[in-house]
């Protein structure tokens, strides 16, 4: 009977939703236990930190590690299941590309502490407490991760084997990529892109297009009536389609959502974001500088909308003090 491979999901900066992807294989997840030992999983298992730290160098088969790198408990763990893992596959839009996460990389360690803990709402601190990696009590040294300056991907941190973008992955791909490591078959070069495809979505969306997508103005979903059909950019909505690598299945689009760009850009391009904005700028139905300036003012929240998942990732990487 073939062995089984050791399998293991570890969890740092993002919401959770790749560990629940994970779980979402439902009747498949007697395939995977058929095939594969759960051998670390913070949420499902009470494996601790040392007995990984205890296991031999390249004992796990398989890790999904989903998350960017937020603090010093993030690093140690990516560095520490880099070194006992066969194959390190950053799994979701955070470990790939920073994800939602990376927007605080807008900001810097001293202005997040400052509005969380002094200037928000919620926050009665008249002494102006801030969290300290180490802290002595009479019981003894307590000690909480170290919080970082910036948010990383996994591959700033460690050397990566595969990405399976998305937020979350599709549970289908992970299945895929599952099935294709336990029965053996040739994978793709490392550092690829795995369980996604290299078209865009544009490619794969079945709502109708025409040569026409110039715009006086942008629109968020809400402000148009939307038929269903029509391209969102064709109706001034922003869209992601055209940056976005395919491999979802459209969800987004065909649950009347314009893409938001989670599964990271299509090969040969080095930043989604800047490619969306070269798209959006083709689009403006205008050649005076006036009229140009006023339809960007109309684009709201540039940032979150071009770089919602990318900002670590991105050629911009953070906010120029």
């Amino acid at each position: 009977m073939k062995p089984k491979l050791n399998l293991a999901v570890y969890w740092g900066a993002a919401c959770g939703g790749c560990c629940v992807s994970v779980l979402d294989v439902h009747e498949k997840l007697f395939t995977i236990v058929e095939h594969a030992n759960l051998v670390f999983w913070p949420i499902a298992l009470d494996t601790k930190y040392k007995d990984v730290e205890q296991m031999p160098d390249g004992f796990i088969d398989l890790t999904l590690y989903n998350g960017a790198v937020r603090n010093s408990e993030n690093e140690h763990l990516a560095k520490l299941l880099r070194k006992k893992s066969k194959i390190l596959v950053a799994y979701g839009s955070c470990a790939h590309m920073g994800g939602i996460p990376g927007l605080a990389n807008l900001f810097n360690k001293e202005e997040i502490f400052k509005r969380v803990y002094f200037e928000s709402e919620s926050t009665i601190n008249p002494d102006q407490v801030l969290p300290q990696p180490h802290y002595k009590v009479s019981e003894g040294e307590l000690e909480i991760p170290e919080f970082y300056n910036d948010v990383r991907t996994l591959a700033q941190v460690v050397d990566v084997d595969y990405y399976l973008p998305g937020c979350p992955p599709q549970t289908e791909r992970l299945v895929e990529v599952f099935l294709a490591i336990v029965n053996g078959e040739q994978l793709p070069p490392k550092g690829s892109v795995i369980g996604a495809k290299d078209k865009t979505q544009c490619d794969e969306c079945k709502r109708k297009k025409s040569d026409n997508k110039l715009v006086k103005e942008f629109k968020r979903p809400w402000q148009i009536k939307d038929d269903g059909e029509t391209c969102f950019l064709e109706q001034g909505v922003i869209c992601c389609g055209p940056a976005t690598r395919s491999g979802c299945g459209v969800r987004c689009v065909e649950g009347n959502a314009p893409c938001r760009g989670c599964y990271g850009p299509p090969p040969e391009v080095a930043d989604p974001g800047a490619k969306m904005l070269s798209a959006i700028a083709t689009m403006i139905d205008s050649n005076d500088p006036n009229e140009i300036q006023k339809a960007i003012d109309t684009v709201v929240d540039p940032v979150g909308t071009f770089y919602r998942y990318s900002i670590p990732f991105s050629i911009l990487r953070r906010k120029l003090l």
